[in-house]
C-alpha cells in the first residue's frame, strides 16, 4: 500500500538480461531509477527473487504483473518460463502475463494456451514489436480461448522507440472490430493510446464496456493534456495502473502522482488497484 491505498502495477519487464537486446539495456538505463533497478538481479543477469520482492514492498506494490514478450528484432526472448522463479517466490504479490507472437508462435492459439496453463492471468499482444496487426484473423483464436477461459487481452497502443518497431501496427482503432467481435473478452490498450492515438484510445474505451486504458510508460502529470478534451474523472473510471518497469522513476512516484491529478476517492482507488483486480481477477496467492 501506498498511503494507504493498496496498488496494483499491472504492466512490469523483469527478463533475465541476457535475453534482452542492446536497446532494452540503453531503454531500461535511460527511462529507469538510475543504478537502483540493476540492484534486483544477481551477477549473471537474472532476477533475484527476494530482491525484487523486497523493492516492490518498499515501493508498496501489492500485487505486480509481469510480462513475457517475444520479439526478437525489437526487446528479445523474454520467456514465460522465466519468470515462474519470480512467481513462486511469493505468488501472493506477483503474477505471470503470457505473450504470444503469430510470427513465432504457429498457430498462436496453442502458444496462449500453453502459457496460460504456466498460470498466466492475460495475454498481452504486442503488434508493433512483433511486426503484426492484432485485428489479423489468425489472431481471432487467441481472442476466443481468452474468451472461453474468461482470459484479459492487453494489446500494445502508441508507437515504440526500439529498433525493428511497426508504429502503425499499433493504432488502436484496429482494435474496434475485435472488441465488437469478442464482447466476453477485456480488452486493455496498454499505454493508453500513446503518442498520436490519445484520443482514440480514449473514445473507445468509453464506447466500450469491456475495452480499458493502462498507463504503463506515462507521465501521471501529462495525462490531463494527453487526454485533453475528455472528462477527465469520467476517463479515469478506465484506467488501470501501470509503470512500464523499468522504465519508469519510481512506482510509488507515479502512484502518489496519479493521486496528485485529484481524482475522487472512489476512482482513484480504482485506477490503482480495483480496477486491475476486477479485470484480471486478482485475488491473494
Amino acid at each position: 500500500m501506498i498511503d494507504g491505498m493498496g496498488v496494483v502495477d499491472a504492466h512490469m519487464h523483469v527478463p533475465r538480461l541476457s535475453t534482452v537486446t542492446p536497446a532494452w539495456l540503453e531503454w531500461a538505463a535511460r527511462f529507469g531509477m538510475g543504478t537502483r533497478w540493476r540492484s534486483i538481479f544477481g551477477a549473471d543477469g537474472d532476477p533475484v527473487p527476494a530482491r525484487l520482492d523486497a523493492l516492490l514492498e518498499a515501493e508498496g506494490v501489492d500485487v505486480a504483473l509481469l510480462f513475457a514478450e517475444y520479439s526478437p528484432r525489437a526487446t528479445g526472448i523474454q520467456r514465460a518460463e522465466d519468470l515462474l522463479p519470480v512467481i513462486a517466490h511469493n505468488p501472493r504479490r506477483f503474477r505471470l502475463v503470457a505473450n504470444v507472437n503469430p510470427v513465432l508462435h504457429r498457430p498462436p492459439a496453442a502458444e496462449a494456451e500453453r502459457q496460460l496453463g504456466l498460470g498466466a492471468v492475460a495475454v498481452k499482444v504486442h503488434p508493433v514489436h512483433g511486426g503484426f496487426r492484432a485485428d489479423a484473423r489468425d489472431m481471432y483464436p487467441v481472442y476466443e480461448l481468452c474468451e472461453q477461459r474468461g482470459v484479459p487481452v492487453i494489446v500494445h497502443t502508441g508507437p515504440s522507440i526500439f529498433p525493428g518497431s511497426e508504429a502503425e501496427a499499433g493504432d488502436p482503432k484496429l482494435m474496434g472490430t475485435v472488441v465488437a467481435d469478442f464482447p466476453g473478452v477485456q480488452f486493455v490498450l496498454a499505454h493508453g493510446g500513446r503518442g498520436p492515438w490519445y484520443a482514440d484510445a480514449a473514445r473507445l474505451a468509453l464506447a466500450r464496456g469491456n475495452v480499458w486504458l493502462d498507463l504503463a510508460g506515462l507521465p501521471p502529470k501529462r495525462l490531463p493534456g494527453y487526454y485533453a478534451g475528455f472528462d477527465l474523472p469520467r476517463l479515469a473510471r478506465k484506467w488501470i495502473f501501470g509503470t512500464d518497469w523499468p522504465g519508469v522513476p519510481g512506482v510509488a512516484r507515479n502512484a502518489r502522482a496519479i493521486a496528485d491529478l485529484g481524482l475522487p476517492a472512489e476512482t482513484l482507488a480504482a485506477v490503482l488497484a480495483g480496477n486491475a483486480a476486477r479485470v484480471y481477477r486478482l485475488e491473494p496467492g
